[in-house]
């Protein structure tokens, strides 16, 4: 191999240039303005596909998913993002989110997220498909991300933040360990069981909340965000 072709093969992809930049952002940024705390399963994913999901209380939740690997993420958000203009626009576009529709009928979409993580990308759902505005429990999950893991048989890294993200006030994320639905793994599966895996996934978030607010009390002035 040429020196010229070398250099054309690490050369990054503008995904890759826009992913090291918030990367930067996160370290020398958004730590001072908006302090947290990790626990749990920190582990870093740079060789395996990946789906990450989590509880939705800001848009600066996107910051999170980067901590479990170095790799780009494509995060899938609503069309709406895009079609609202001025500055999710602009981020929609420049990190190449997969978009889809509210009523969860875009079959490109799921088509584009089946390629990514078949050639070994990472993709991040926020599976309560808003953002939640009460801090009493997890907004009922929208089927995907245990049909996407299933399908491509891939695992599920689950994230979540105990509270909003608020500037200078210091809150906590749980990174949990990796979630398999082995038992579907190159089988046909009906609406009833996915739904069952979706539960299984929402059930397993909210218990990582309340085991860290057993340990570590937190008083919320008001369930509400």
């Amino acid at each position: 191999m040429s020196k010229k072709e070398k250099k054309t093969k690490l050369k990054p992809t503008k995904l890759e240039k826009t992913f090291k930049k918030l990367h930067f952002f996160e370290k020398y940024l958004y730590r001072v303005f908006c302090p947290y705390v990790r626990h749990g399963n920190l582990t870093k994913y740079e060789d395996t596909p990946l789906i990450t999901i989590g509880n939705h209380y800001s848009y600066m939740d996107v910051v999170f998913p980067c901590l479990v690997t170095d790799r780009p993420i494509r995060f899938i958000a609503k069309q709406e993002l895009y079609d609202d203009g001025g500055f999710m626009k602009w981020f929609v576009k420049k990190c190449e989110c997969i978009l889809v529709k509210r009523d969860g009928s875009d079959v490109q979409a799921i088509k584009d997220s089946m390629r990514i993580l078949k050639s070994g990308g990472v993709i991040n759902i926020f599976p309560e498909g808003t953002r939640n505005h009460s801090y009493a429990e997890l907004l009922p999950f929208h089927s995907g991300a245990a049909a996407l893991s299933i399908k491509t048989q891939t695992p599920i890294i689950p994230i979540v933040k105990v509270t909003k993200i608020k500037l200078f006030k210091k809150t906590h994320v749980i990174f949990g360990d990796p979630i398999e639905f082995r038992q579907y793994y190159g089988k046909k599966v009906t609406k009833e069981q996915i739904e069952e895996c979706d539960n299984i996934l929402r059930e397993a978030m909210m218990n990582m909340r309340l085991a860290f607010l057993d340990k570590h009390p937190i008083k919320f002035k008001s369930d509400k965000v």
